[in-house]
C-alpha cells in the first residue's frame, strides 16, 4: 500500500506560478511513484477548477469562500489569510490526525500548518517549499525558527535561493536542498502547440512577455524603456503582453499616455500559452525578483531568445551568466533600452546559439526531473 503525502498551499491569485508548481509536482508523483500517492488540499475552493482532473486527488474542505476572499492589495490580502487560518486550522488539525500522511509538503499560508505542529504532536513530516521572496520580518523568522525541529527538508529553487537562506541562519543548514519545480512535460506542451485556438488580434514573430500585471513584474519599465526606440523606429517588433492582474489599468494608461496602443498590446490571460510563446521571436523578462521564473523557463522551451532583468533569483543561473540569452541591469531602463538594441543587432547564428544554451539548462525544470530529484530526498 502506498504512502500519502499532501499538499497544503492555499492562494489569493489563479495566476500565480506556485500554483503550477504545486499541481505538477502532485501530478509527478502520482504518474512517477511506486511508493507515494499524492493529495492536493482544496482549503477554500481555490482548487474548484481543477478537481475534475482524474490524475491528481483533492481533499476538499468544503470552505467555499474563495471568490469572495479579499485580493489584489497587501491589506486585503491580509484579511484573507487571516480568514483562511480560521477556516482550514482544525480542519487541517483532524486531517492529519486521521489520515497521518508521511509528509505535508506546504508552499504557501505556512503559518497554519505551522503552528499546528507546535502545539499538536503529528506523525506527519513537513517539506517546506520556500515560495517566491519572502519578506523575512521578524515575526515570520520567530516562527521558522521555532518551527526548524518540525520540518524534514526546506526546498529553494535555486542555489542562489538556498545560498540566501543559509545565510540567515534560520535552518538547519543539512535541511536545506534546491529542488527544481516542475514546470512541464514535453507531451503537454506539443499538444498545446498543435491547438489552433489563438488570438485575432496576435501577430507572430514579435516580442512577447507574460506574468502577471503586478508591480513584481514590472511592465511599466519596458513601457518606458521602448518608447523612444518605437517612435525613431528603432525597434519594429511590436510586443504582446500576456497576463492579468491589479494593476491592468495602471499599465493600461501609461501605454495610451505614451501613444503606444499600435505597438504594445495588453491580451489578458491564456490558458494555452505556449501557443503563442512558439509563434513570437523574443521572449522579455522586467520583473523585480523572480523564483526561478516560469515564464523563462517555458520560453527557453519554446526556443526564444531571452532578455532577461537580472534579478534575484534564478534568471542569471537559467540563462548561464547571460551566455543562454541576454542580462540587462534591474530595474535600469536605459540598460534595458541598450540591451533591446543590441538584440536587433545579433546575427541569427548569435541568437541560435544562446538559444540552445538556455534550453540545455532548463531541462532540470521537466516533470520527470523534479520527482526523481525529490524521490532522491524524501526516500
Amino acid at each position: 500500500m502506498k504512502e500519502e503525502l499532501f499538499y497544503w498551499g492555499p492562494f489569493l491569485d489563479q495566476d500565480i506560478g506556485t500554483k503550477k508548481a504545486i499541481y505538477n509536482s502532485a501530478l509527478s508523483v502520482n504518474k512517477y511513484s511506486k511508493k507515494f500517492n499524492s493529495t492536493i488540499i482544496n482549503a477554500v475552493g481555490e482548487w474548484d477548477d481543477e478537481e475534475k482532473e482524474n490524475s491528481v486527488k483533492f481533499l476538499n474542505f468544503r470552505n467555499k469562500i474563495f471568490e469572495k476572499l479579499p485580493k489584489y492589495s497587501f491589506f486585503k490580502s491580509r484579511i484573507s489569510f487571516i480568514i483562511i487560518f480560521f477556516k482550514c486550522f482544525w480542519k487541517l488539525k483532524k486531517i492529519l490526525k486521521d489520515r497521518r500522511p508521511k509528509y505535508l509538503m506546504i508552499h504557501l499560508m505556512t503559518s497554519v500548518p505551522f503552528i499546528l505542529f507546535l502545539f499538536f504532536n503529528f506523525k506527519t513530516k513537513i517539506l517546506f517549499r520556500v515560495s517566491g521572496k519572502p519578506k523575512l520580518n521578524f515575526l515570520r523568522s520567530f516562527l521558522w525558527k521555532l518551527s526548524n525541529n518540525n520540518i524534514s527538508h526546506i526546498f529553494c529553487n535555486t542555489s542562489e535561493q538556498k545560498d540566501e537562506l543559509i545565510k540567515k541562519k534560520i535552518f538547519s543548514e543539512n535541511k536545506i536542498k534546491v529542488l527544481y519545480d516542475p514546470v512541464f512535460s514535453i507531451k503537454d506542451v506539443i499538444k498545446q502547440r498543435s491547438l489552433n485556438d489563438i488570438d485575432k488580434n496576435f501577430k507572430k514573430n514579435n516580442i512577447i512577455m507574460v506574468g502577471r500585471l503586478t508591480k513584481q513584474k514590472n511592465f511599466e519599465i519596458f513601457v518606458k524603456a521602448t518608447e523612444q526606440l518605437y517612435k525613431k523606429n528603432l525597434l519594429k517588433l511590436n510586443t504582446y503582453i500576456f497576463g492579468s492582474g491589479e494593476d491592468k489599468e495602471k499599465l493600461n494608461s501609461l501605454i495610451k499616455k505614451h501613444n503606444l496602443e499600435k505597438k504594445i498590446h495588453l491580451m489578458g490571460s491564456k490558458k494555452n500559452i505556449h501557443k503563442y510563446y512558439s509563434n513570437s521571436k523574443v521572449f522579455i523578462l522586467t520583473s523585480l525578483w523572480e523564483d526561478p521564473g516560469f515564464v523563462l523557463i517555458e520560453a527557453a522551451l519554446n526556443n526564444l531568445l531571452i532578455i532577461s532583468s537580472d534579478c534575484k533569483s534564478g534568471p542569471r543561473e537559467i540563462i548561464n551568466d547571460g551566455n543562454g540569452g541576454i542580462l540587462f541591469e534591474n530595474n535600469n531602463i536605459d540598460d534595458l533600452r541598450k540591451k533591446i538594441i543590441d538584440f536587433t543587432k545579433l546575427g541569427e547564428t548569435e541568437i541560435k546559439s544562446k538559444i540552445i544554451i538556455s534550453k540545455k539548462k532548463i531541462k532540470r525544470y521537466s516533470l520527470f526531473r523534479h520527482f526523481k530529484l525529490l524521490e532522491n530526498y524524501i526516500n
